[in-house]
This record gives C-alpha cells, sequence and structure tokens, in this order.
C-alpha cells in the first residue's frame, strides 16, 4: 500500500516485523559470521540437500554442468552440494529471461476507487486461473476488495514505450480470505467479458509447499508496482538473509506499492508475499530514521525511514494455514486449482485417491566420487526389464476394459508409480466432479518407455560443453537426426501455430545455411508462448519425429502395446502426448479382431499438426472407424498440443475442452485427468460398462 494511506493495521504489522527482526538477531549474528568465515550458505544439510535434489530434479542446474563442476577439484559432501547451488548463482541459462517474463506476466498492480478517483494501491499476482494472492493490508475485507480493481500489462513494452494495460474486475463475492498475521488475502478475479480468465491470458503461479526452493543467502528476484509505478523487477544484489517459522527476511530494493509482490527464487518458484521493508529501531520499539534519530509519524516520510530489511510471508506458511479454513465444496474447488504441490488437493467433503509418494529418505554418507556420480546421473539405473500392467479380468464388469498410453519420457520408471499417478490425477478430477474413484489396479497399463529408448539408442544426455544451452544442443543434434526432416517441420510449425511472426523469405531460400538458427528462433519463442521448457519441447518433438520416421520404432513399439492391452471386449483409452499418437496408429491398425473403442481420451496432443497427420498410417484425418466417442482436452500453454483445438481438422468430435493447468506443468496429464469435465467423460462411459 502506498505510504499516504497506511492503515492501524499496516502500523501494527510494521511493529510486528521489527520485533520479529530484533528478536532474531542473535542467529542473525551467527549467520553473518559463518558468511564472513567463507560458508557460502549458511543453512542446514538437510535444507542444502533438499535444495539440490529440486534444482537438478526441475533442471535448474543442468546435470552436465553439475559434473563439470564437482569435477574439478576434490571436495567432500557438503562442498559438492554448495557448489551445485553456486552454479545458479554465477550464471543463468537462456531461459532464465524468458522465464522471468512469464513470470512478471501473472504480476498485476492493483488500483482503488478512492474519491471518484482512481488510484494505485498495490501489487497482487495470480496463483490460480481464478485467484489473486496480495496482503491482507492492501485488501482487508470484502468490501475493500469491491472498490478495486486489477491493471494486466501496466508496463512498458520491450521498445520502452507503454503498454496496453488490460484491466480485470475482482469477485471477492466469489472467493475471499485473509489472515492479518501473515499479512495476505486471496481473492477470484472476474472473468473477461467473453468469459476468459485471467490466468488462462496471463498465466499463474504455482505455489509450492515442498521443501528445497530457497536457501539462506541465495538471490531472490521482487516483481511489482513500486510507488504505483509500471512493474518493475528488482534483481541485484538481492539474498535471503534469514528464515523465520512464518516469514523470510531479504535483501532487495522495495518501495511503498511493492506490496503484495511475488517474492521469486532464481527458478520463478515463489518462495514468499512480500508485505513490507522492516525498520530500524532502538531499544524502546521506535523506529528510526536513516540519520539514527526517531522517525516522527505524521511528520517525517516514509522514505527517511532506515530499512534493515525486507519481509515476506513464507508460501508454504500461507499453504498450511489456507488448508485449515473451512470452506464449502465450491470454495474448496476454487482453492484446489492452486495445484498438486500446493497440498490443497481435496474437497470439502472427501479427499481424491492421491499418488502415493515415496518419502525422502536420507542415505548413508557417500564419498565424494560417489557424490559426484549421483549428480551426474539423470535418473537412477534400474534393474531388470519392465513390463505393462494388467487389469482383473472382472474390473468394470469384465467387459469394458479402461487403458492409460503413456507419452515420452517414461524410461527407467516404475510402471506401477505411473500407474497410480495417472489414476490419483483421474481421482482427483472424479472427487471434484462428485463421482466415485477408482482402483489403480482395475486398470491396464501397457509401458514401453524402455523400449523406444531401446531402439532409438539415444539418450538425452548432453556434452559437458553445452552445459548453459541444452535446448540449443538438443535442437541442433535431433535435428541432424532427422532423416525425412520431421522434426524441423513440427518444431517449424508448432512455432507458426503458437504466433511466431514470419520473416517472408521462402522456405526454400538458403534453407542449409539458416535451419538451426531458424529452428532455435522457433524453440525460443515456443517456449516463451507456453508452459513447457525448450529442452522439454526440443526433447518431446524428438520423440514424435523418432516413432513416426523410423518404421522400426514403430513396429516396436506399437508391437509392445498390442501385447500389452486387452483382446476382448471394449476398450475406454486415455492416451497423453506421444501416446495419442501411438493410439492414433493402434485404433486404425492394431486392434485385436473384433475390438472397438468405445471412448477415445487425447490429452496434450499434437494430432492438429500437419507434420504429424501426415504420417500417420495411413496418412490424414479420416477418423478410424473403431473408435465410437472421440474426446479431447488441450491446454493454451501446453507447447505440444500447439495444435489444438482438434476439431477444425479432424471434423465433430464428442467433447473438446481447453483447460488451464498448473504453470510449469502444462503438458502433466495429471493435471489434464484432474479437470472434472475430463473425469466425467471417462466415468460416463465405465459406468455404461455391461457385465
Amino acid at each position: 500500500m502506498l505510504p499516504s494511506h497506511e492503515s492501524r493495521k499496516e502500523q501494527e504489522q510494521r511493529t510486528a516485523a521489527a520485533q520479529r527482526y530484533r528478536a532474531a538477531s542473535a542467529e542473525r549474528k551467527e549467520i553473518e559470521a559463518k558468511l564472513a568465515a567463507g560458508v557460502p550458505y549458511p543453512d542446514s544439510p538437510e535444507r542444502i540437500a533438499s535444495r539440490v535434489n529440486r534444482l537438478l530434479e526441475r533442471g535448474g542446474v543442468p546435470p552436465a554442468a553439475a559434473v563439470e563442476s564437482v569435477h574439478a577439484e576434490a571436495l567432500d559432501v557438503p562442498e559438492t552440494l554448495e557448489r551445485v547451488i553456486g552454479l545458479t548463482k554465477d550464471l543463468q541459462p537462456w531461459s532464465f529471461l524468458p522465464r522471468g517474463a512469464r513470470a512478471a506476466a501473472t504480476v498485476a498492480r492493483i488500483s482503488i476507487l478512492r474519491g471518484g478517483l482512481e488510484r494505485p494501491h498495490g501489487t497482487g499476482f495470480l496463483v490460480s486461473p481464478r485467484l489473486l494472492l496480495t496482503n491482507h493490508h492492501v485488501l482487508p475485507d470484502v468490501e475493500t476488495a469491491r472498490r478495486c480493481f486489477l491493471e494486466f500489462n501496466a508496463q512498458v513494452t520491450i521498445d520502452n514505450a507503454p503498454d496496453a494495460a488490460i484491466r480485470f474486475e475482482l469477485a471477492p463475492d466469489t472467493f475471499f480470505t485473509a489472515d492479518e498475521h501473515l499479512d495476505y488475502a486471496l481473492v477470484a478475479v472476474e472473468p473477461a467479458a467473453d468469459g476468459s480468465l485471467a490466468g488462462a491470458r496471463f498465466g499463474w503461479n504455482q505455489l509450492s509447499n515442498q521443501q528445497g526452493k530457497l536457501v539462506q543467502n541465495e538471490p531472490v528476484n521482487v516483481i511489482g508496482h513500486p510507488m504505483g509505478r509500471f512493474k518493475e523487477i528488482a534483481l541485484r544484489d538481492n539474498a535471503l538473509v534469514q528464515r523465520l517459522d512464518d516469514f523470510l527476511h531479504y535483501r532487495t530494493d522495495t518501495e511503498p506499492g511493492n506490496s503484495g509482490s511475488p517474492v521469486f527464487n532464481d527458478q520463478w518458484e515463489v518462495v514468499a508475499l512480500h508485505h513490507m521493508g522492516v525498520p530500524n529501531t532502538d531499544t524502546q520499539g521506535r523506529i528510526l530514521r536513516k540519520d539514527g534519530q526517531v522517525w516522527r509519524r505524521g511528520v517525517d516520510s516514509d522514505d527517511t525511514i532506515d530499512y534493515v530489511s525486507n519481509e515476506g510471508a513464507r508460501t508454504s506458511s500461507i499453504l498450511k494455514h489456507l488448508a485449515t479454513l473451512p470452506l464449502d465444496p465450491r470454495r474448496r474447488a476454487l482453492l484446489a486449482e492452486l495445484g498438486p504441490e500446493s497440498g490443497l488437493r481435496q474437497d470439502a467433503t472427501a479427499g481424491p485417491v492421491e499418488t502415493p509418494v515415496a518419502p525422502a529418505v536420507a542415505p548413508a554418507a557417500p564419498t565424494p566420487q560417489e557424490a559426484a556420480a549421483v549428480i551426474s546421473a539423470p535418473a537412477p539405473a534400474v534393474a531388470g526389464t519392465r513390463f505393462g500392467l494388467r487389469a482383473p479380468k472382472d474390473a468394470f464388469g469384465g467387459r469394458r476394459h479402461l487403458v492409460f498410453l503413456h507419452g515420452r519420457s517414461q524410461q527407467g520408471k516404475d510402471p506401477e508409480l505411473l500407474r497410480r499417478g495417472w489414476t490419483g490425477g483421474l481421482n482427483h478430477g472424479l472427487t471434484r466432479a462428485g463421482l466415485p474413484t477408482i482402483d489403480p489396479a482395475d486398470v491396464w497399463f501397457p509401458y514401453y518407455g524402455d523400449r523406444i529408448v531401446e531402439v532409438i539408442g539415444q539418450h538425452e544426455s548432453l556434452p559437458v560443453s553445452y552445459a548453459d544451452s541444452p535446448a540449443v544442443a538438443a535442437v541442433e543434434a535431433f535435428a541432424a537426426e532427422s532423416e525425412e526432416g520431421t522434426y524441423e517441420q513440427l518444431v517449424m510449425e508448432a512455432a507458426v501455430l503458437a504466433g511466431m511472426p514470419q520473416d517472408g523469405q521462402a522456405a526454400t531460400e538458403n534453407l542449409a545455411s539458416r535451419l538451426v538458427g531458424s529452428l532455435q528462433g522457433a524453440l525460443s519463442w515456443l517456449a516463451a508462448k507456453t508452459d513447457v521448457d525448450a529442452l522439454a519441447i526440443a526433447t518431446i518433438f524428438r520423440d514424435v519425429d523418432a516413432y513416426l520416421g523410423d518404421q522400426v520404432v514403430r513396429n516396436a513399439v506399437l508391437d509392445l502395446v498390442f501385447e500389452e492391452i486387452p483382446h476382448d471386449g471394449e476398450l475406454v483409452l486415455v492416451t497423453h502426448s506421444l501416446g495419442t499418437v501411438v493410439g492414433m496408429d493402434l485404433v486404425a491398425n492394431r486392434l485385436p479382431l473384433g475390438m472397438k473403442v468405445t471412448l477415445l481420451v487425447t490429452a496434450g496432443s499434437p494430432l492438429g499438426m500437419n507434420a504429424v497427420t501426415s504420417r500417420l498410417a495411413p496418412p490424414g484425418t479420416d477418423r478410424p472407424g473403431t473408435v465410437d466417442e472421440w474426446v479431447n482436452v488441450w491446454c493454451p500453454t501446453d507447447a505440444v498440443a500447439i495444435g489444438c483445438p482438434l476439431e477444425p481438422v479432424w471434423g465433430k468430435l464428442t467433447e473438446e475442452h481447453a483447460v488451464v493447468n498448473a504453470s510449469d506443468r502444462a503438458h502433466s496429464i495429471e493435471e489434464y485427468l484432474a479437470h472434472p469435465e475430463v473425469a466425467t467423460a471417462i466415468d460416463k462411459f465405465l459406468a455404461r460398462s455391461t457385465g
């Protein structure tokens, strides 16, 4: 909130922040002493280990770069982990900038109608398709929220010209909750006049209650509207100073108007909700000015205060508080849209059957060489051949069978855990729709993840020299290996469908010299326009290319899937990503004699792209006669589904749904299946099963 309208509650919160800062001074001095002694990240070993695990699992550090770093000299385990975290501090991958721009798009200026005038009031940011997070002292109650509105794109463009701000109204009567201690308010955003949601247009930030997002002395970034100005970002000389039970103290430049801004780590995950600067105080608790004198309210301006830190409410504390709220089913469903990592995926009446997740167990301390080897491995090696999973003959009445057909990058994974993951997503959607859940054991799960990698004979690890730009290395390598040119067509067509401007140059003009550069530009465009990383986009299309362009790969996958599906009755076939292409081949050519597909579900599918449909067997978009009903679901920020909707390409479908998936999980099958409309369609056909 801007200083001229500081409320009594905000004054109390500022005093409380100063008291917390003073009470934590002894621990802070210990942290400062460790930093002075050369300890780069003065945090607990458990938190440092959690941080490294999250960085490696989520691509925050390229494995090849980690290997090169820890192999440079002999290191013990703590030094090894600190070295990995340090890689994110010294250099950032190219994707840091577009991912930051994507995160910034979710941030809005909050303005209020006061005295007949519209005045800047604070900052807020989207945390779900329909919910915005800000401070309690910005929106203390429903009445205040009714007088406020949002302005997205209140910023300057790449040419430093004012952008066209887009206005959305708040809908506090739909959802509003706030907490004074944590200083947060969560409020619904009214859909636009055309019915579109703010999150569908600007994206949203997935909040996580998991550990590993930040350690002490790591950088933080704040995006907001200081003093009501156009959107700004604080990037330089910022770091987490200290972690308290419910708050973070960090060093960064902020001003009034930043209230309600998201505090990000360098992977653009929200770690805190910024709410105010922490003032320096004397032993009597009085706020001090920069000249050491007592600050006088009503006499001295806010910019004379000696601020010693900034404070934000921890994301995990906000999520824990939200989990305790007594909400009706409608509001609980809205809260569940915060995504799976929020820990809020449950209804008021009954919770979904979630995917079992094995708890993290700390292994015995490895040698430095063993630690380096673990870091370098992209996935754990699993001995033996993995097979698909069958369901009991009497599942769903014994005549109709539910089959999940997975997509790419499933090699080395346990089919049982994958099946539970898919079922967990579906059960969440069923629960939100008020329908009974299903047992994972009742689902058929053909598994070809290891087989396709074996036949392709390729791995996704990249040379150390490409550690800073793995997506660039990938797109170059995959383009060179594409015998029929399908890979180039897939990437370029997807980018054009995503709105990439054309340079007017003929497709055949100087193609050899332009190909790699054009592909890199197309890949960058897709990554910036969607919620899928550039490396993921590159490798997804590589697998589609390998499957469509190599008959040996195609036959190997289809033969295995054919062997691991039921050979009588009717199928409810749920497919995802590359699995939608495999599934189309299966239903067109390889179904056992006399079988039919009662329902085909395609999720996150590339079947709307000409580069795919022209290489199906048979080519084209004639719907297979073995398919009775077809439901397609796609997310506008899923780069793989960029050719959707499918009806303009394939003709009339039974249902087609555009949904909003969580940020950074736009292509996730669990996200797709968790939508009630998708789960309801599947349940409808399972419920019609005849014994």
